[in-house]
């Protein structure tokens, strides 16, 4: 008897990815892969709308004046945010924050819920110090926003996680990851309008961990308005974490393999500032295939000549995110 999941497993290992980036004109693979994984996203799908931010409120807390707010990121459906903007800087750069397969924004706050957020913000903080992106980011002197990507948190009110949303996303010819990576584009057309005055347009960032980290990727390869990305727990051959166990829903994207291995995404991310997190311990991501999304994404980079701005912090535990590690890199990154 055959088993259907190792047939299809086989298949996607010997699939060749018909766009990967192979050292040819840039510019020109570029612009051919950046439509190719748009039109895969389902991005023609979206609309633009008028954004209507309302803020809920503004008021200090510890080391920062918070601001909740959310805006509509398409006609019929809020994103939720929080913008933290740290004492005594002024117009500061900005780290969009995204959390992965956890409850939502509010752990980038450092704010659990329920004794799971605060058992996992503490084995966090016991391995890395990570967990509340946010709280590091305004001590790293960034203005932070927490924003709640959708089926997670505040946007997931039924409790169902990404499946059912995910499943009937691809119905319409949308991806999940496409309607995340729509709400940051759109969260950074409102930071550059509503908020220009109290932070550095110019410079926006985003980090975020697992299917936070896959959602940075995604958007960094769109996107040229992020200056710097960090994509943690996620960067991996596909054939070495989602072609190879039970992953979320929300990491498919029908046919993506066809075209791309996720080392594209950050050859189509060059020149922005792109760093890679991965763990040798990480049963979800293999750490060979992110060595070797790594070696094949930093390619784009050493040909056109900035090879210094895609870096690859490898570190020896599981899939965790490594805040020490990572903010001196982005600090000399950004030359601060």
């Amino acid at each position: 008897m055959s088993s259907s999941y190792e047939h299809i497993k086989r298949v996607a290992r010997q699939t060749k990815p018909s766009l990967s980036y192979r050292g040819r004109d840039f510019i020109g693979w570029r612009k051919e892969a950046r439509a190719k994984l748009s039109e895969l996203l389902g991005m023609d799908q979206f609309q633009l709308v008028a954004p209507e931010v309302e803020i809920e409120f503004e008021r200090h807390i510890e080391g920062a004046t918070e601001i909740r707010f959310s805006f509509q990121s398409e006609q019929g459906f809020r994103t939720p945010c929080h913008l933290l903007l740290p004492d005594g800087v002024e117009n500061p750069p900005v780290m969009i924050c995204l959390q992965g397969h956890t409850s939502g924004m509010h752990l980038s706050l450092g704010r659990p819920y329920n004794e799971e957020d605060v058992e996992r913000l503490q084995a966090n903080h016991a391995m890395t110090g990570d967990g509340d992106f946010c709280i590091r980011a305004v001590k790293e002197g960034f203005a932070a926003v927490a924003m709640e990507m959708r089926s997670r948190g505040e946007t997931d009110i039924e409790k169902l996680g990404c499946y059912e949303t995910a499943m009937t996303a691809l119905l319409v010819g949308r991806t999940l990851i496409g309607e995340r990576v729509w709400d940051v584009s759109r969260l950074i057309d409102v930071l550059q309008t509503s908020f220009a005055d109290r932070v550095d347009a110019g410079t926006i960032c985003c980090m975020g961990h697992s299917g936070g980290g896959t959602a940075t990727a995604y958007t960094a390869a769109l996107e040229d308005r992020l200056k710097l990305v960090v994509s943690s727990g996620a960067m991996c051959a596909f054939t070495e974490s989602i072609a190879a166990r039970r992953h979320c829903s929300c990491n498919y994207v029908p046919r993506v393999a066809n075209y791309f291995e996720m080392n594209d995404l950050m050859a189509m991310a060059c020149p922005k500032f792109f760093v890679q997190v991965c763990g040798e311990l990480d049963h979800g991501f293999y750490i060979a295939g992110s060595d070797a999304v790594f070696t094949a994404g930093h390619r784009a980079y050493e040909d056109n000549g900035v090879e210094d701005r895609s870096v690859y912090i490898r570190h020896p535990l599981g899939h965790r995110f490594m805040a020490d590690e990572v903010w001196p890199v982005v600090h000399r990154m950004l030359g601060k």
